[in-house]
């Protein structure tokens, strides 16, 4: 349960503790880098637009979104996003992917070397044709501004009771890789006005609303995460101008995503030889 009432107030605050995130200042990292995956329509692009339209003051549609039978994402993007005033980029990039899908879409190799920084920027994921090392622009080396520090799964609320096991079975096996790499998790629930009427007139009322708090219950044990990780979020789709409750819900999710990275690069810190921290990028 959430200790304050929402408002512009709080808003404002959320905004600028997020405005002023900074990496680990030992690592000399400029941006922490969180991956957005989810099955197909689950809204991950939408939540890169909603973080993007908050910081630039206006609804954007920077990212592909909306509905198909297929990924409308293709590309690998690790995107910006930008203080509207300023056009200063933040200290974080969300970097968006091919949805999930039982037949195709990313696979565990590929999903790998995502984690592992080896994708290159606007890399074009082909299901009959798998990335591998000799895929033009394929990073050989990463290094630690190109890895995955935080993975955010992007679960559709509407749609979790029929989640097949196959779905399932394909997300616990990335879990297991991202797990031995030490990488943190969290599931952005998304979609929860379609799945609690009042929250259709009033998203401020999220986390007073005992559905959503099911659904959060049932959605930690589904994925095998704390009930802390499990966020529940509400994206811009058909909405022209901006809502504060929809922010702030945006913004706690946002906040605990860089909280979570900076866990993955205090252990990564506390695993550097101290003598090459000077050369770290």
């Amino acid at each position: 349960m959430l200790d304050f009432n929402f408002s512009v107030q709080v808003m404002q605050e959320l905004k600028e503790e997020i405005e002023n995130y900074r990496p680990l200042e030992q690592l000399k990292l400029r941006q922490t880098k969180a991956l957005l995956i989810g099955q197909i329509g689950a809204g991950k692009s939408s939540f890169f637009n909603t973080v993007n339209s908050i910081f630039r003051g206006y609804v954007t549609s920077q990212a592909c979104s909306g509905t198909a039978d297929h990924s409308l994402t293709t590309q690998f993007r690790a995107y910006q996003v930008r203080n509207g005033p300023s056009d200063k980029p933040l200290n974080f990039r969300l970097c968006d992917s091919r949805g999930l899908e039982e037949g195709q879409g990313i696979e565990t190799k590929e999903m790998c070397y995502l984690l592992d920084g080896h994708v290159p920027e606007k890399y074009v994921f082909n299901p009959s044709v798998p990335l591998t090392p000799d895929t033009p622009g394929f990073i050989k080396a990463p290094k630690l501004k190109d890895q995955m520090h935080c993975v955010a799964f992007v679960v559709d609320a509407s749609t979790v009771d029929v989640m097949s096991d196959k779905m399932l079975e394909k997300i616990r096996k990335f879990q297991t890789h991202m797990n031995q790499r030490g990488i943190p998790q969290v599931v952005l629930l998304t979609k929860i006005d379609k799945v609690c009427e009042p929250l259709q007139r009033d998203v401020g009322l999220t986390y007073f609303v005992p559905a959503i708090q099911e659904h959060v219950d049932r959605v930690a044990m589904m994925i095998g995460l704390p009930r802390s990780h499990v966020i529940p979020v509400k994206n811009y789709e058909s909405e022209q101008d901006l809502d504060t409750n929809v922010n702030i819900l945006t913004l706690l999710a946002m906040r605990q995503i860089l909280r979570f990275a900076d866990d993955f690069l205090y252990n990564y810190l506390d695993d550097l030889d101290p003598e090459i921290l000077n050369t770290t990028d």
